[in-house]
């Protein structure tokens, strides 16, 4: 029995629109470079850990590239890059407390080198973790945005309040929710874009909370330690 013309053209249907992924990658690569150079940096987890979550995070990201964003690839890089990004995040925490409590015990431990290095690479790691998890959670991911799935979203960017001065068929992408990460690690509140969601206030909330640990308290100290 043959199926109904429809029945096949839903079967095949598949996302037209693929939002480009190099910007991902060039920056999860440029993290990676920038944190395998700073100096005498606070390591609490295995040197190769590090690689081995960037490997995890390029490895669907090139999948969903290469097939055409199937949907077993999209899934998998869904599933992946709030994994990993929750890693990094409990292992930025844990190197921020570490060393919170390493200068209240012991302030002579550790160097003000070390503290300066150790507050860039978690507040690189804080920003990271944090865009990438805006980008998969708003308006149901980046392949729903760019095919207008027209979901809620979870944040209001100016583009859409000013629809006058954006293209007609604006869609934020991945550099959209970077810039977003490094506004709210960088003024420890919402800038241009606002929060619309309870978990999207919740997740700016902890990641302005790491943030502020991160430069008030430890790389506040280590420049004095530097300065004397």
């Amino acid at each position: 029995m043959k199926r109904p013309p429809l029945a096949q053209g839903k079967e095949r249907a598949q996302p037209v629109r693929i939002e480009p992924r190099w910007p991902v990658a060039l920056t999860i690569l440029a993290v990676l470079f920038l944190l395998a150079l700073l100096p005498g940096r606070t390591r609490l987890f295995p040197y190769w850990l590090g690689y081995a979550i960037g490997l995890a995070l390029l490895l669907p990201i090139a999948g969903v590239w290469l097939s055409g964003a199937r949907t077993w690839w999209l899934r998998l890089e869904r599933i992946t890059t709030l994994c990993c990004s929750l890693i990094v995040e409990i292992m930025t925490l844990a190197t921020v407390l570490y060393l919170v409590r390493e200068m209240v015990n012991r302030p002579m431990a550790l160097s003000g080198r070390q503290l300066l290095t150790s507050s860039i690479g978690a507040w690189v790691a804080n920003v990271l973790a944090f865009s990438l998890v805006y980008w998969q959670i708003d308006r149901g991911g980046p392949e729903a945005r760019v095919n207008k799935a027209d979901l809620k979203p979870d944040w209001l960017f100016p583009q859409s309040a000013a629809s006058e001065e954006a293209p007609p068929d604006w869609r934020p992408t991945f550099v959209d929710y970077l810039f977003l990460s490094f506004s709210t690690a960088t003024a420890f509140s919402p800038t241009d874009t606002l929060p619309l969601t309870s978990r999207a206030k919740m997740l700016m909330m902890i990641e302005s909370a790491v943030s502020l640990t991160t430069l008030v308290i430890v790389a506040s100290r280590a420049i004095n330690i530097l300065g004397t």
